[in-house]
């Protein structure tokens, strides 16, 4: 009797502890937040942002203690997080661990596709833990954030260190803030000339809409096709009142750019 108290007690002090550490998970982010703004920089069109990489480098130990606290969040902890609690810890980590995998190998690197080899994707190594489990950073976007969630403006949150891909937020992704930072990262991404623009009579967008068009043709935030984004967001990309038009009646010609896997280096 006594052996069946004593574990009993046990095991209803473990659930305060597991109950406890669940409700000091900042959500947040202080230190990711502290981490970005420092080291990420908007470029003068606000459109795309450069993140200094060296800099990263320097606090690599405050970086790596926020990705072990991360890690250390179990399946269960996650299963009680809100649904925008969840995506922004989702893209939170993405990113974050796309900063630990580029360091492993900076600067001896020029792109993330560096890392890794022919048979040997980046976005494929497993070097990290999350929920329990060795993963990797395709999990995280093809497993758990396309799938279970359903959001395409996912895919202006997520960042692969590349110029070509929407820009590094300087700031931390939370639940309290997600719509409107998803929003914010769609319009900056498809107002850059750079990566998304009408010229000659085209719609010339970033191949990000090719490899992930299936995301914007289910009816999700009121997409059935990739041209119907470019009709929300019309305004964003000109302000010739004409292409506005045309892009709104989704009349254009789709085009695709050259996507640019150089990295986003602020040393460029």
């Amino acid at each position: 009797m006594l052996k069946f108290v004593k574990t009993l007690l046990l095991t209803f002090a473990l659930s305060l502890s597991s109950t406890s550490f669940a409700a000091e998970f900042d959500h947040n982010y202080s230190a990711w937040n502290n981490l970005l703004a420092k080291h990420v920089k908007w470029l003068p069109d606000n459109k795309q942002t450069a993140v200094d990489y060296a800099g990263f480098q320097k606090d690599r130990q405050a970086l790596k203690a926020l990705l072990n606290d991360w890690s250390a969040v179990g399946q269960t902890e996650f299963n009680s997080f809100s649904k925008n609690q969840q995506m922004a810890f989702l893209i939170n980590a993405y990113n974050g661990f796309t900063i630990e995998l580029i360091l492993t190998k900076y600067p001896k690197i020029k792109s993330i596709k560096d890392i890794g080899g022919v048979f040997s994707s980046p976005w494929k190594q497993e070097f990290f833990t999350l929920l329990g489990q060795k993963r990797h950073l395709d999990w995280i976007e093809h497993e758990q954030l396309r799938p279970k969630y359903k959001e395409p403006r996912v895919h202006a949150a997520v960042n692969c260190a590349s110029l070509g891909c929407p820009a590094l937020r300087n700031e931390a992704f939370t639940a309290a803030k997600l719509n409107a930072q998803l929003d914010d990262g769609m319009r900056r991404f498809l107002g850059d000339p750079s990566r998304n623009r009408v010229k000659n009579g085209e719609l010339q967008i970033s191949p990000i809409f090719k490899w992930f068009a299936e995301d914007f043709e289910k009816g999700h935030q009121g997409f059935n096709e990739v041209k119907d984004v470019f009709a929300k967001w019309a305004k964003e990309m000109s302000a010739d009142p004409e292409i506005v038009d045309k892009l709104a009646s989704k009349s254009l010609p789709v085009a695709y750019t050259e996507y640019d896997w150089s990295l986003n280096d602020i040393k460029r």
